[in-house]
């Protein structure tokens, strides 16, 4: 019932997003000092509203898509603008941390919205 209502999907979607996106900010981490690996980053969840196109996701074979990407829908796009290390590596950790934050924040906005409207229905039913 509460997955037809706008308020709950978007709630619901912000949720998602910011769960996608701490999967992508931990797999950077974790190959902080692999040779070679480009930091990663899903677009801002703003870009997901405006209606920007998400790149479709194409199974190679059964069960390939099964991350984190292809189970919530969006799609880690890899950070040109991060700076490379001489072993080719793009990982900076306080920019990670810095992401880790605004995630955190964002699904603490969600969880927020998702009260508010629960407080609404509640107060339209008379239960307070």
């Amino acid at each position: 019932m509460l997955e037809k209502i706008d308020l709950f999907r978007l709630s619901q979607a912000m949720a998602r997003h910011a769960g996608a996106r701490q999967a992508v900010v931990a797999q950077n981490m974790a190959n902080a000092d692999t040779p070679g690996y480009a930091a990663r980053d899903i677009a801002p969840f703003s870009a997901h509203l405006d209606g920007t196109p998400v790149p479709a996701l194409r199974a190679t074979r059964p069960g390939h898509i099964a991350g984190f990407a292809g189970a919530r829908g969006f799609e880690p796009q890899i950070d040109r603008a991060a700076p490379r290390d001489p072993n080719g590596n793009s990982v900076a950790l306080e920019t990670e941390m810095l992401r880790g934050v605004e995630v955190r924040r964002q699904h603490t906005r969600a969880l927020a919205i998702y009260r508010a409207g629960l407080d609404v229905l509640r107060a339209a039913i008379g239960r307070s």
